[in-house]
């Protein structure tokens, strides 16, 4: 049986001050990237506008669009140019006060292959989610989605790679990296928006990256899947974000990774026949016992 060799990038880059200038920017890279032998290119967490929730304002609903829309309208042409695939977040307005923070992926052929609805929303200080997005939907047991219709954990298949795609605060979450890894998920992506609290950075900042990188390798290593996050860089508000994208191995190896301030692009080749090597040597699925953790269903056991 032959395993295919993909060629991941992660784009890194700040906001550009316009949605029309952060598509532009975006369009450069992602050309750079596949001139590269990029073939999976993802972006970062709603790339083509600022990050809009550091306070609750009813004018950043204006950020939004639909799906299809302007942003992956003009990303369709380029993924089918190209003959690339790419993972293009966006503030999407899926209907009047229904509002998801989204990823949509574009085929190599320009086709939307799937999209998946941030199931984890956060509410901390300068990340007010919960005021702007609706969880995505759970899914049905054994219901088929079809690509236009986003539920639960999806993964995406595209003409290079299955791909999970989870968004920022999703990537905390191993029950959520487990449930892509078997329905599956070649490569596990999470675009990001996270960065240091301008009051925060000298006493948690270095813990608070390290512990980022080190949930995600961790993904990596107990599913054995390769994983990659491309987050945000530049200062917006009070938040400085941090970049250091990366792309990790099945075994936790850091593959490529950016720095904390600089646009750019990162690429690795992802052997996919290296994930039957280590889930064989590490059998961390064949041992799970299945009938053991029906209690992961409860809040807490108490």
């Amino acid at each position: 049986m032959k395993f295919p060799t993909v060629q991941l990038s992660l784009v890194q880059m700040r906001d550009a001050g316009s949605k029309t200038a952060s598509i532009a920017a975006a369009t450069q890279w992602i050309e750079k990237a596949a001139a590269e032998g990029g073939q999976v290119i993802c972006l970062q967490e709603l790339f083509a506008t600022c990050y809009p929730c550091q306070a609750e304002d009813h004018c950043m609903f204006d950020l939004a669009e639909s799906i299809p829309g302007p942003t992956t309208d003009a990303m369709s042409a380029l993924a089918r140019r190209l003959q690339v695939v790419i993972v293009c977040p966006i503030f999407e307005k899926r209907a009047a006060g229904v509002y998801h923070n989204t990823v949509a992926v574009l085929d190599a052929d320009g086709s939307i292959a799937g999209v998946y609805r941030k199931m984890h929303i956060p509410d901390d200080p300068l990340y007010y989610e919960k005021f702007y997005f609706t969880p995505g939907d759970v899914a049905q047991p054994s219901a088929a989605v079809p690509a236009d219709r986003p539920n639960g954990f999806n993964v995406i298949k595209t003409r290079y790679a299955k791909l999970g795609v989870g968004i920022c605060w999703d990537q905390w979450y191993p029950e959520a990296a487990r449930l892509f890894a078997l329905a599956g998920a070649d490569i596990l992506l999470y675009p990001t928006a996270i960065g240091w609290i301008d009051e925060e950075k000298d006493e948690f900042g270095a813990g608070q990256l390290d512990a980022w990188m080190t949930s995600m390798r961790a993904h990596a290593i107990a599913n054995g899947i390769f994983v990659g996050a491309p987050n945000r860089v530049g200062v917006e508000g009070r938040v400085e974000f941090w970049g250091n994208s990366f792309i990790a191995s099945p075994r936790g190896e850091l593959l490529s990774r950016a720095d904390d301030h600089t646009d750019g692009v990162i690429t690795a080749e992802c052997s996919l026949e290296e994930m039957d090597v280590v889930r064989t040597h590490w059998p961390f699925l064949r041992d799970r016992r299945v009938d053991a953790y029906g209690d992961l269903t409860r809040r807490f056991i108490d």
